[in-house]
């Protein structure tokens, strides 16, 4: 009796989190680890100036100073100024919003189409399943950048959110074709089979009883369209197809190869706007790479593994491990003392 009751007991007050926030909380352990949080603090920053761009930036970015053209970096202009006086800092700070932008709806609208289409069709069966991944194979070949440049070519001054919109329309393919791959694993599971036994609508499956167990997928394809974006929209800044006057990282390296800055090595006007590129590449790919440890058993066990090494003082890349080792008895004498 009295441990049957202490067993009803443990069992009252340590239940399982079997519920659906419960469940949603534990996917989004892939950003609790080091690399994660790296690289959100540094994505965080980015964000932080996009939004308070009109409060940071010291100076219009199309003031112009006449009396300080070409300028290196001084107490006033910390970046310098660019060939008219303009304040290289603050074209910098508000060309950060510009990226964030296009790199958030571009992975906002194909993150969402990727669920809709590849989580559906690796579900259902029959010609939805294949009408769906018959699309999806037909937008994995579509280019992306030649499309972005025909639409551009279309408009005087193209706005950001069309360049987003195109850049999400043709970047859903291959994270729809990962979610369809495993959903299509997840669909013979016991809780989906339960959950389609008891006639569970087909939104309330997906939405409830997958989409929390898609969530390391998910994130992996934000990620990886917020960084195909940023350098999609960079890209198409410098070579000229995006308008000069629509403030990015990559206008400003444009405008500064037009002025001739790379060959008179007036550094203060392009390696900014560089660095900005690399610096927010690095932190993505750190969320990737954190998401990817979280994911990936292997990668897991070997981070935990390196991380209590470090806690007991050893050198992580020592190839051989010290063996306790024990005197064996060499004579009977010795044996029984």
């Amino acid at each position: 009796m009295t441990t049957t009751a202490t067993i009803r007991m443990a069992s009252t007050e340590d239940p399982t989190p079997n519920t659906f926030w419960a469940r949603l909380g534990s996917a989004f352990a892939m950003f609790r680890n080091a690399k994660s949080i790296t690289g959100l603090v540094i994505l965080g920053f980015f964000v932080l100036i996009a939004i308070f761009a009109d409060v940071l930036a010291p100076f219009s970015p199309t003031q112009v100073d006449n009396t300080a053209r070409f300028q290196p970096p001084s107490a006033e202009h910390w970046l310098g100024t660019t060939h008219i006086g303009e304040d290289v800092l603050s074209q910098v700070i508000f060309g950060t919003r510009g990226v964030i932008v296009v790199g958030f709806l571009a992975a906002i609208l194909a993150t969402f189409i990727a669920i809709v289409v590849g989580v559906v069709s690796g579900y259902v069966r029959g010609w939805k399943s294949e009408g769906l991944s018959a699309l999806t194979n037909v937008f994995l070949v579509i280019p992306g950048l030649p499309l972005i440049i025909i639409v551009a070519s279309m408009f005087e001054e193209p706005p950001l959110i069309l360049i987003a919109a195109v850049l999400g329309i043709t970047g859903w393919a291959w994270g729809a074709r990962v979610l369809r791959a495993q959903t299509m694993s997840l669909r013979n599971r016991d809780f989906i089979q339960a959950a389609r036994a008891n006639g569970e609508p087909l939104r309330r499956i997906i939405t409830v009883e997958m989409l929390p167990n898609l969530m390391a997928l998910i994130a992996a394809s934000f990620v990886g369209t917020v960084t195909a974006a940023i350098l999609g929209l960079t890209t198409l800044s410098y070579i000229g197809v995006i308008p000069v006057n629509t403030y990015n990282w990559g206008t400003i390296l444009n405008w500064a190869s037009a002025q001739g800055a790379f060959r008179q090595n007036q550094w203060w006007w392009y390696l900014p706007p560089g660095l900005c590129i690399a610096a927010i590449g690095v932190a993505l790919s750190l969320i990737n790479f954190g998401i990817d440890e979280y994911v990936n058993p292997r990668l897991r066990s070997a981070g935990e593994r390196a991380r209590a090494m470090k806690k007991k003082g050893l050198n992580v890349n020592d190839a051989v491990t010290a063996v306790r080792t024990v005197e064996v008895p060499t004579t009977r004498r010795e044996a029984r003392e």
